[in-house]
């Protein structure tokens, strides 16, 4: 199953520990699949991968965690992995959400 998550570090502003989801757009999630070298281990349709992920972002909320979802665009996630030398799996997309999120919150 394909559920990036990542954990964004305290700061000294926010003591809070944020758990990150990348979240996939119908489009995105098929662009992903394709060019994914772990692409055997993720679901065959985003309305399977969507069933998973919302019953797992719901796991992790119900257990006291403070998730959000973080929109992945796959060609801003292609261009991330090109320009790092990255292969694109899941290590890859998690690492590639964690930037966003920490832009997100300006740290």
């Amino acid at each position: 199953m394909l559920v990036d998550i990542f954990m964004t570090e305290p700061n000294e502003s926010k003591q809070e520990l944020v758990v990150g989801f990348a979240w996939y757009r119908p489009a995105q999630w098929q662009r992903v699949r394709d060019i994914s070298t772990d692409a055997d281990d993720l679901e065959d349709t985003y309305e399977e991968w969507l069933r998973l992920a919302e019953a797992k972002f719901a796991e992790l909320k119900a257990g006291g965690l403070r998730v959000e979802k973080v929109d992945v665009d796959s060609e801003r996630l292609i261009l991330w992995c090109n320009e790092r030398g990255l292969e694109m799996n899941a290590q890859a997309r998690s690492r590639y959400a964690a930037e966003a999120l920490r832009e997100i919150h300006g740290d």
